[in-house]
């Protein structure tokens, strides 16, 4: 059964302007850090905050609480797994994930489901 859906859209122009070591930590968690340290391009580094930052929009909404009620964006975490598949581990749902970007934006699409 499911429990909701949530959908976010970024354009990742205004993530290029926030990006500083203070914003970064207050939104990836602290493995998703470990993933964005790994990119060598800035352009590369700020799509991927861009994607987590809907991600975790798409996530709230589904879930049916917004970011700050239930959880901040630094407590969800997003990562991939070796087929490149963005997953969001929740242990009492099942969450399926999806992300894409353009040059100009991201969007995240969420549903959680009753494992």
């Amino acid at each position: 059964m499911i429990i909701g859906i949530g959908t976010d859209v970024i354009e990742i122009e205004r993530i290029s302007g926030l990006m500083s070591e203070k914003f970064i930590k207050r939104i990836l968690h602290p493995e998703e850090i470990k993933v964005l340290e790994t990119f060598s391009h800035e352009a590369r580094q700020v799509s991927f905050v861009a994607g987590r930052f809907a991600v975790k929009e798409a996530y709230a909404k589904a879930y049916g609480t917004g970011i700050g009620q239930q959880f901040r964006f630094n407590d969800i975490c997003c990562l991939n797994n070796a087929a490149g598949q963005p997953y969001i581990e929740d242990a009492k749902y099942k969450v399926h994930v999806s992300i894409a970007h353009s040059h100009t934006v991201a969007t995240a699409f969420v549903i959680i489901e009753e494992k």
